[in-house]
């Protein structure tokens, strides 16, 4: 590998492992705000208790994010200094903006709830983790407009005197029609990530003696996944038309199409290389590329061989093709996960229906689930990144342009075990402490009382 395949490894180790747990502290969040809203209006105790006990999830999830986000600022700055200096711009009052703004209204009012159990009013104290909430879905909204910038550059100009890009118009940067798709996708994803966590602790929990609001927990949690997996699906159908319109290329790579078609049709599953050539067998629903991309079953979609053409006339010689075997299997991979994570739940909430003890190889199955929303997320960032490439911003500049330069193999290898090492360690932290809250009575239980002892004699 050279330098710059190497950075961009470390790039997606880095972003896939901080994506582990940005969407379980949205959902988290958002699910520990409910139940302590539904505590406060119905007074019942079995929401106190997974209220603290999802909250203490959210904390553990919460930190490792941050320290993992930390390390990915540290990352931009190393590998990526060249992007850096021609959108400081445009990225550093956006990233200001959610560190002072969305990071430290979480931390802190995360705090506040945490320390202001039996302090605080019931009504502020819930306050404080609605405002949590609000500013992990404010942190999410600004971070993605970040990102839909480099899918759709807009509200910016190249300033001639320095040569690098400037912000225009913050509002229109914020209201990206990128951002506004896949914005409701990913809050949708989050919800999956964060249902299937409560899903699997508490079907793990009923089949190791848990307590009754266990069984609660468990179906909160299957709820989420499934209603999740629903809104992920139709958002995705709407992003995905968005896509098509500003990124051809993305949606042809996605289903490897190298002719322009009519009607053009979904592989669901293909043997041998995918476009470029007849696979030697595939899976084909007709049509239905056609309505993903358009809407319509009759629907022209470009093909990659006429857009290369069309960025070549535009842009100048060079390939502007991405990775088709990953672009094609991520899309695949992405939304065959994520539909499996939704059956299984569904399946839970159909076989402990009005009480019944649920099918004997749910609480075998379900513990694993959380992985498949993860992976699902994962693969969907894999497809939004590398399905991009050459380009970094669409249309500006390319991968290679926003490397540091100076990079040596050494420097940057070393930095990717580096990174390693301390993503390994935060895994097992993690891990052991979800483990160990998991384990723990979800109300505190109260303090032997002592026996009472007869009065001393007197003589």
């Amino acid at each position: 590998m050279d330098v710059l395949d190497l950075t961009r490894l470390q790039f997606a180790v880095v972003t896939i492992y901080h994506y582990f747990f940005v969407p379980m502290s949205i959902s988290l969040a958002a699910t520990a705000a409910g139940l302590q809203v539904a505590w406060l209006r119905t007074g019942r105790e079995r929401y106190r208790d997974l209220t603290r006990f999802v909250g203490k999830l959210l904390i553990v999830t919460f930190a490792v994010g941050v320290v993992t986000g930390l390390v990915q600022e540290f990352q931009f700055g190393m590998g990526w200094s060249a992007f850096a200096r021609f959108y400081g711009d445009v990225f550093g009052p956006t990233l200001a903006i959610e560190g002072m703004l969305a990071f430290f209204l979480e931390a802190t009012f995360l705090a506040l709830w945490y320390f202001g159990w039996d302090r605080l009013p019931r009504a502020l104290h819930a306050a404080t983790i609605v405002i949590v909430a609000v500013g992990t879905v404010l942190s999410a909204f600004i971070i993605l407009a970040a990102n839909s910038f480099m899918q759709n550059p807009v509200a910016y100009s190249l300033d001639p005197v320095t040569g690098r890009a400037r912000l225009d118009d913050f509002g229109a940067l914020l209201f990206n029609e990128v951002n506004l798709a896949a914005f409701p996708h990913t809050l949708a994803g989050a919800a999956m990530a964060g249902g299937s966590l409560l899903l699997g602790i508490g079907v793990w929990r009923q089949r190791h003696g848990g307590e009754p609001a266990h069984r609660t927990l468990a179906r909160l949690g299957a709820w989420l996944t499934v209603a999740g997996g629903a809104l992920t699906a139709l958002t995705g159908d709407h992003l995905g038309k968005v896509i098509t319109e500003v990124q051809p290329m993305k949606m042809a790579a996605a289903e490897a199409l190298y002719a322009t078609t009519t009607g053009a049709p979904f592989s669901l599953f293909a043997v041998g290389s995918p476009g470029g050539g007849e696979p030697s067998f595939s899976i084909e629903i007709p049509r239905l590329l056609s309505i993903l991309a358009a809407g319509s079953p009759g629907a022209e979609v470009q093909g990659i061989d006429d857009l290369q053409a069309q960025y070549a006339a535009q842009y100048g010689p060079g390939s502007y093709i991405p990775m088709i075997p990953v672009a094609f299997w991520s899309f695949r991979l992405m939304i065959g996960i994520g539909m499996l994570a939704a059956a299984l739940a569904a399946f839970y909430l159909w076989s402990t229906r009005k009480g019944r003890p649920g099918h004997p190889l749910l609480p075998r199955v379900l513990p694993l689930v959380p992985i498949l929303p993860a992976a699902a997320n994962s693969f969907g960032w894999i497809f939004t990144e590398t399905a991009r490439q050459p380009w970094l911003a669409f249309g500006i500049s390319r991968v290679a342009d926003g490397i540091s330069p100076g990079l040596t193999r050494a420097e940057v290898a070393a930095s990717l075990i580096g990174f390693a090492v301390v993503y390994g360690i935060l895994a097992a932290v993690w891990l052991r402490l979800i483990r160990h809250l998991s384990r723990q009575p979800l109300a505190p239980r109260a303090a032997p009382v002592e026996a009472a002892q007869p009065p001393a004699p007197v003589y």
